[in-house]
């Protein structure tokens, strides 16, 4: 029941507002449960809210009026245990149940609950629609974006859990890594289908890898670091970009705004055995003048593409947030050009896939910004695939895509170089 009740703050945060997901994982009633019982309620939000569309069509269909809200959410958990987890039936229906009869607001409803999920465990899993994965407003704009059948493949991915995709420190341990990990390789990461806690995996508490989704490096890789340059890596926590740019041989300077994720990012360097400055600074303001080599700019975005893995970004989001964020992109990115060397090399990514975020910050840059020019991105650098590179030399990855060669979250990047 505890680890219940924790799934519902969970998915109750997730759409309060955005970041409400990974706040509520740091505070009671989920922090407060022992680590098999968080693994659970963990689940049972992600779950929730990854098959939120089809549990929201399942409930439609057998419900003749709306019942309050505290009632549909409890309805979700349980049709989410029924009919996506490995969750015994009756285990599902009772404890749902009794979860109703813990507050006034639900408790007369619990003949209605107990009647609608048993009703599902008797007529089995309905079909629901891919379209029914997606909130209707982004399914709209990714079928302007990328068309109908991208549209639908994107849809499609919201579906599957995903995969632990790894790093090398050294991109020469790549097969080897694969091979200890009962792994396969994706571009140049390690994709792992085993589950478990990631300590006790081989090679992790020496610091030969971490985790980072296999899109989330290719930004990185892209800045072709020789050893010894400076880098500047901007909003860089949680830190896996920056632990690439020193494992290549950076002298790397790390900003984020945020205390607590920094300290995340020293840790993860500390395990590797790498060394960076980290910086707790607002990208828009940090007073050092300093120029570097290379500057990545993995700007705050909507982060549409990491519904694989957070699937509380769909539902958490709503059509005015990314006009607001691409403001802040815009103003970023005037900010980050004062800090690339003439000759230097810039590189701008977000983990959206909406191209107000990508691939309009790319351009209107280049037309703001006359001392840069696009560096075009070639097939075959960093594991990608003729599939994954636009007309203009751009990075465009979209989840459900194999044949980009990089298969993992939505991701876009762009890469520029400072006139000499």
């Amino acid at each position: 029941m505890a680890s219940r009740i924790a799934a519902l703050s969970l998915v109750e945060a997730a759409l309060v507002r955005r970041g409400g997901f990974d706040e509520a994982l740091g505070r009671p009633p989920f922090s407060a449960l022992p680590p098999r019982e968080r693994a659970f309620a963990r689940a049972l939000a992600a779950t929730t809210l990854r098959q939120l569309g089809p549990i929201d069509a399942v409930l439609d269909a057998r419900l003749q009026k709306p019942p309050p809200e505290a009632v549909r959410w409890l309805l979700r958990l349980g049709v989410a245990q029924v009919l996506f987890m490995d969750v015994a039936a009756h285990a599902a229906v009772s404890t749902t149940v009794d979860q109703a009869a813990l507050h006034q607001t639900t408790r007369p409803f619990k003949g209605l609950i107990n009647a609608v999920l048993r009703g599902l465990i008797r007529d089995g899993t309905p079909q629901t629609s891919i379209e029914a994965l997606a909130p209707p407003w982004l399914l709209a704009r990714w079928r302007a974006a990328f068309g109908e059948e991208a549209a639908l493949r994107i849809a499609a991915a919201i579906a599957q859990e995903p995969a632990t995709d790894i790093t090398p420190r050294d991109p020469a341990d790549l097969k080897a890594l694969a091979e200890a990990l009962e792994g396969e390789t994706v571009g140049g990461s390690v994709r792992v289908r085993r589950k478990g806690e990631l300590s006790e995996w081989p090679d992790y508490d020496n610091g030969r890898w971490w985790v980072q989704d296999a899109a989330a490096a290719v930004p990185a890789r892209l800045l072709a670091i020789q050893p010894g340059q400076t880098a500047l890596d901007l909003c860089a926590a949680p830190g896996g970009k920056t632990l690439q740019l020193a494992a290549a041989g950076a002298k790397v300077t790390a900003v984020d705004r945020s205390d607590v994720r920094l300290v995340r990012l020293t840790e993860n360097l500390a395990r590797a055995g790498l060394t960076a400055a980290a910086v707790a600074a607002d990208a828009l303001a940090w007073p050092d003048t300093r120029t570097f080599d290379a500057v990545l700019l993995d700007a705050p975005c909507s982060a549409t593409g990491t519904f694989r893995r957070h699937p509380d970004v769909l539902w958490g989001a709503g059509p005015t947030d990314i006009g607001k964020l691409s403001v802040l992109q815009h103003r970023l990115l005037d900010a980050t050009a004062a800090r690339v060397k003439p000759g230097g090399r810039l590189v701008y990514c977000v983990c959206s896939l909406e191209p107000e975020e990508g691939e309009t910050q790319a351009s209107d840059f280049l037309r703001r910004h006359k001392e840069f020019q696009r560096l075009p991105v070639a097939a075959g650098e960093a594991g990608l695939g003729e599939a994954a590179i636009t007309a203009l030399g751009d990075v465009r990855l979209l989840p459900g895509r194999p044949d980009q060669g990089v298969d993992g979250d939505g991701f876009f990047a762009a890469r520029f170089v400072r006139a000499a």
